[in-house]
């Protein structure tokens, strides 16, 4: 830090803020600490009063805040993200379009771990909105070492991105609701217009839903007839517990589908099945998913719909976190339900 007359201040980083007041409105700050001096700006400071100025000398390998910001956002930014205007040291990562936000939390712990550098995120696996701020970065000081942000930069380049968003992809999903109180009319179906609405969240559509009941050969004619005529993905509606007659998960099996799991630790979402048809993924959804606003469904299916081929490590990761607090006023996402 030093003193230089103002005339020679271009390009310089101020150390302090300069307080401008205004006879009868107040006072504030016309320039803040950090901002970095332009031509333009020398006549002002002058009819402030400022002959001369403390500022950070630039030594060579030092950069300032907001450059080094950029650059670490540059370097963690993957696909479906934009950049903001650096703001107090700070850019944002924000969501270029509708998807799945994906954070590797392994690689931000090691950049974190380098000291002077902070880089902020949102949980990874939820869906996000266009717009949607993801992430921050900034710098503790208001010049940082170069070789700090340098090995950011070297880390991103030989892993990958930190922060992405994948976009859904439009699938057709075929449905399958099973119960004979349902196939012969005693009541109303209620699962499939929730689908419909879910999907359609997630840039899918429901092409076509079967009624079948508590019968495994229909099941298994219905599923095999939705991938003949084009399904991407189906969901088996009903008949997920253990009663002798729920009988879905047998159902699914018998259609070929090679299980990922049977049960989930997540509550509410237990009673969920996880299986393959060659590539298609079939779900077998519990009664939860009908009257929860947030369940398996939604710690799960998105990750599908956006390209994930889920495991049964993956399904187990859900564990932790795994059970909602079941709020009066449900505010999934923003809250620790499927956020290990």
């Amino acid at each position: 830090m030093r003193s230089i007359p103002v005339h020679q201040a271009s390009g310089m980083v101020l150390c302090h803020d300069i307080t401008r007041i205004v006879p009868g409105e107040g006072k504030g700050p016309a320039f803040r600490k950090g901002h970095v001096i332009e031509d333009g700006d020398i006549d002002t400071l002058l009819k402030l009063g400022k002959e001369h100025l403390y500022v950070w000398d630039l030594a060579d390998g030092f950069i300032h805040e907001d450059d080094a910001a950029e650059r670490m956002a540059r370097a963690i930014a993957g696909e479906g993200i934009v950049l903001s205007a650096p703001c107090e040291g700070r850019i944002n990562l924000l969501a270029a379009h509708a998807g799945l936000l994906s954070i590797d939390a392994g690689i931000l712990r090691r950049l974190n771990g380098i000291e002077e550098v902070t880089i902020a995120t949102l949980h990874g696996n939820v869906v996000v909105t266009p717009g949607q701020m993801l992430a921050g970065t900034r710098v503790v000081p208001l010049v940082v070492d170069e070789a700090k942000i340098e090995a950011v930069e070297a880390v991103c380049a030989a892993y990958g991105p930190v922060v992405r968003v994948r976009p859904f992809r439009p699938l057709k999903v075929g449905v399958v609701t099973t119960g004979g109180e349902v196939y012969h009319g005693r009541i109303k179906d209620a699962f499939g217009p929730i689908l419909r609405r879910k999907f359609e969240a997630l840039s899918c559509a429901v092409t076509r839903q079967i009624f079948v009941p508590d019968d495994q050969d229909m099941t298994v004619r219905a599923i095999a007839r939705l991938i003949d005529e084009g399904a991407d993905m189906i969901a088996v509606t009903g008949g997920m517990s253990v009663d002798p007659d729920d009988l879905t998960p047998s159902s699914i099996r018998a259609a070929g589908g090679e299980v990922v799991t049977y049960g989930s630790p997540t509550f509410p979402g237990a009673m969920f099945m996880l299986a393959y048809v060659g590539e298609i993924p079939v779900v077998g959804l519990p009664g939860c998913v009908m009257y929860h606003k947030a369940s398996i469904f939604d710690l799960t299916v998105p990750r599908l719909v956006a390209g994930e081929y889920l495991t049964r490590d993956d399904i187990v990761e859900l564990g932790h976190g795994g059970l909602c607090a079941m709020c009066p006023e449900c505010r999934y996402p923003a809250c620790g339900f499927g956020k290990g």
